[in-house]
C-alpha cells in the first residue's frame, strides 16, 4: 500500500519531541495564545523572512482575514485563479466581494498573468494568486500590475510553504501571505491551522484584532471580530516539524525528480519547474489522457492518487450560475486531465519506481 502522504512514518520519527511538548503545555494549562503559539509565530517568522506571522485556526480563515484586515468588502473585485481548492473563492465571497476568475498556465497551473491586465475593472481591489501544489506563481509580472494599477497583492500560500520565487519566500511577496497547515500540508499540524504573514505592522495588528473577537484588550472590543485562533497544542507539533521543513521539501522534490525522469519518454506530462523559483512539490501532478484507466490500475495495486481539481471554480455548483458566461479552457482541460501521485518526503525511490512500473504498463 502506498498512501497520497505517509503521516504516520513522520511521526514516528518525531513522537517523542511531540509527546514531550504535549505533556509539557497540557502541565502548563495555557491552553489559548500560549507561549507555544507566540514561539512558533516568532520562529515562522525568521524562517519566511517576515516581520509579522499570526496564527489563526485554518487556512481558510487566514485567507479571510487577511482580505478582511485589508479592508476588502462589499461591491469590490479580486482577481484569482479557478483552478484550486474553493477556500479561495469563499473566503472572498465572505467579505462581500466578488472573485474575479482568470484564466492558468497550463504549464504551472498557476494563473496567467499575461491574462490578468483585461480582467482589471475600477472594482478591482486586490490580486490573489495561488501558489497551487508547492509551485510559485509568476509573481514579477504580477507585483508590475499591482503597482500600475495600486492594487493590494495577497498571496495564497497554502500549499507553499518554504516555496520561493525570485529569491524570496512565498508569503513575504504581497502585502500579506496566508497559510494552512491541514495536516497533508508540507508544513502541517494533526487538526486545522493557518498563518497570516505581513510585513506591515498595522495589517498585523488588525489580523490579530480581527482572530481574537476584535480585542486587543481583554474585554474591549473595537471591531467585530471571529473566533480563529491557532490552538496551543498544534503550535507544539508545528514547532517540532518546522525545525524540518527545509529536509522535508528537499524529500519531497527528490521524489518529484525522480518521478519525472522516469515518466520521460512516456504520454504523462510532468509538472514543470519554469525555474523562477523553488517548488516544493505539495503535489506531484501530471496530466494525461488515459487518467481513469491509470487509476484503476493503481487502486488495483494498492496506489493512491488522486484529481486535484475535478471541477474548475467557475463551474461549482455555487457558483456555476453567475459565472455561466465565462469561459476559461486552460482551466477546463486541465481539470479534465490532472492527475496526483503519491509524494511525501519519506517516499523511498522503489515505491516510486512501483507507481511508475504501474503507470507505464498501463499505457
Amino acid at each position: 500500500m502506498i498512501p497520497m502522504v505517509d503521516l504516520k512514518v513522520q511521526y514516528q520519527s518525531i513522537k517523542e519531541e511531540i509527546t514531550g511538548g504535549i505533556l509539557e503545555a497540557l502541565e502548563k494549562t495555557q491552553f489559548i495564545l500560549g507561549p507555544n503559539v507566540t514561539a512558533f509565530e516568532n520562529e515562522a517568522a525568521a524562517y519566511l523572512g517576515a516581520q509579522h506571522a499570526v496564527a489563526v485556526a485554518s487556512g481558510t480563515d487566514a485567507l479571510h482575514l487577511a482580505l478582511a484586515a485589508a479592508g476588502i468588502g462589499e461591491g469590490d473585485e479580486v482577481i484569482t485563479s479557478p483552478f484550486t481548492f474553493i477556500a479561495t473563492a469563499e473566503a472572498i465571497r465572505y467579505v462581500g466581494a466578488k472573485p474575479v476568475f482568470v484564466d492558468i498556465d497550463p504549464r504551472t497551473f498557476n494563473i496567467d498573468p499575461a491574462r490578468i491586465e483585461a480582467a482589471i475593472t475600477g472594482k478591482t481591489r486586490a490580486i490573489l494568486p495561488v501558489h497551487l501544489f508547492g509551485q510559485p506563481a509568476d509573481m514579477a509580472p504580477i507585483e508590475a500590475l499591482c503597482a500600475k494599477h495600486g492594487l493590494l497583492l495577497i498571496e495564497d500560500c497554502a500549499q507553499s510553504f518554504g516555496a520561493a520565487a525570485g529569491g524570496r519566500m512565498t508569503g513575504t511577496i504581497g502585502a500579506l501571505g496566508c497559510f494552512s497547515f491541514f495536516p497533508s500540508k508540507n508544513l502541517g499540524c494533526y487538526g486545522d491551522g493557518g498563518m497570516v504573514t505581513t510585513n506591515s505592522p498595522e495589517l498585523a495588528e488588525r489580523v490579530r484584532v480581527l482572530r481574537n473577537h476584535g480585542s486587543s484588550v481583554r474585554y474591549h472590543h473595537s471591531v467585530i471580530g471571529f473566533n480563529s485562533r491557532l490552538d496551543e497544542l498544534q503550535a507544539v507539533i508545528l514547532r517540532a516539524k518546522l525545525k524540518r521543513i527545509g529536509e522535508y521539501n528537499e524529500g519531497r522534490r527528490r521524489v518529484a525528480h525522480l518521478y519525472s525522469e522516469l515518466l520521460a519518454g512516456t504520454s504523462v506530462t510532468p509538472p514543470a519547474e519554469d525555474g523562477k523559483g523553488v517548488h516544493v512539490y505539495h503535489q506531484y501532478t501530471v496530466l494525461t489522457s488515459a487518467r481513469d484507466a491509470i487509476m484503476k490500475a493503481l487502486a488495483a495495486a494498492e496506489i493512491a492518487s488522486a484529481i486535484y481539481y475535478p471541477i474548475p471554480l467557475h463551474r461549482q455548483e455555487v457558483f456555476a450560475a453567475e459565472y455561466a458566461g465565462v469561459a476559461l479552457p486552460v482551466a477546463e482541460e486541465t481539470a479534465a486531465r490532472c492527475l496526483s501521485l503519491p509524494v511525501f518526503p519519506e517516499m523511498t525511490d522503489a515505491q516510486v519506481q512501483d507507481v511508475v512500473r504501474v503507470i507505464k504498463e498501463t499505457l
